[in-house]
């Protein structure tokens, strides 16, 4: 009896520590959902086709959330990835096209280089001007980057005249198509990517001034940090992923186009905030993002599988951030009079 006792407290002590620990929330969600899947559709879902599928889907909207989540730290927003991830592809294939007309030609390695620093240099350009808008100017976030998005796509439907540019050189089409010993090699690039980040984040005082000004930029600035160049820093930042998810999504389309990916804005945000970053700045954690990105990929392959119209699965979407938002914000003990927490302190009473 007492056994069984003792498990009894056991498990509600864990049970308690896991709802109070976002990353254990998270991770619970995420393995719920896969195994939802699996259980719904077993000889679709659990399939090497579909697993790879979705690996292969999933890294260029996790780019982009990866971005968001950056300026999500500073208290800002950034609404243009998705422009600027299209312009700076698009210039990156221009660039490619011109120096290696032919293809399917060999020797196109100085046409790629050339192609991805300019898309790089695009992408923080962009970062640049974002946060030139907000810290210099003064414009809120979402506004600013709201109105450059628009100036991005603006620009790529110029140099397009609105239809999808064509040249990639063959010995790209790697990128978002081939694989690694196994791994595709979009994973791979979120990987160092989110690694990179995480890195930055955690373990550089870049990352600490960041945290610090997203949670008080006014205690922030007498701690001595230069809140303008941090903002800078970090849409800059943003601009970057950005850019590598357009190189990613465009390589894999084998074209550029200027409205490629444009459900990935709401998508993007929704991953950042379901991975646990508060919209206010100042928290949040890259392996938040990646469980939410498995989380949401999990959940929108099964959906498709059981034919769930596209409206029904964004409606699932914004359901589960609501009620996630609900849980980390301690909506839910509200809404039952914490009459849950009171459970779990009685049975160890």
């Amino acid at each position: 009896m007492m056994t069984s006792e003792r498990a009894r407290f056991s498990f509600a002590d864990w049970l308690r520590r896991l709802l109070n620990d976002n990353l254990g929330r998270l991770a619970l969600i995420t393995a719920l959902v896969f195994v939802g899947m699996s259980a719904a559709e077993p000889n679709l879902f659990l399939t090497r086709v579909n697993l790879s599928s979705m690996a292969f889907q999933f890294p260029e909207f996790a780019l982009l959330a990866l971005g968001v989540m950056v300026s999500m730290l500073t208290g800002g927003i950034d609404l243009s990835v998705v422009g600027l991830a299209n312009l700076s592809s698009m210039l990156a294939v221009l660039v490619m096209r011109n120096l290696a007309p032919d293809p399917h030609a060999a020797g196109a390695a100085p046409a790629i280089v050339l192609g991805v620093a300019a898309l790089l240099a695009t992408g923080a350009a962009g970062g640049l001007l974002n946060g030139l808008t907000i810290a210099a100017i003064g414009i809120p976030p979402i506004l600013a980057t709201l109105g450059t998005g628009l100036i991005f796509s603006g620009v790529a439907v110029v140099l397009s005249g609105g239809a999808a540019v064509l040249g990639f050189p063959d010995a790209i089409s790697v990128l978002g198509n081939g694989a690694l010993l196994g791994i595709p090699a979009p994973v791979l690039v979120f990987v160092a990517a989110a690694a990179s980040v995480a890195f930055v984040l955690d373990k550089t005082s870049f990352g600490v001034r960041v945290y610090l000004f997203g949670t008080n930029p006014i205690a922030s600035r007498f701690a001595g940090v230069d809140n303008f160049r941090l903002t800078l820093g970090a849409y800059m930042i943003s601009g970057l992923l950005a850019s590598l998810a357009g190189l990613i999504i465009a390589v894999r389309a084998n074209s550029a186009k200027a409205d490629y990916g444009a459900s990935y804005v709401l998508l993007s945000i929704l991953i950042a905030v379901l991975g646990g970053t508060d919209p206010y700045g100042g928290f949040g954690k890259v392996s938040g993002l990646v469980l939410a990105v498995l989380a949401l990929q999990f959940l929108s392959s099964g959906l498709n599988m059981l034919q769930i119209s596209n409206f029904a699965v964004e409606m699932t979407w914004g359901a589960l951030l609501l009620i996630v938002m609900v849980i980390n914000t301690g909506g839910l003990n509200r809404l039952l009079g914490g009459s849950f927490v009171r459970r779990i302190e009685r049975s160890k009473e």
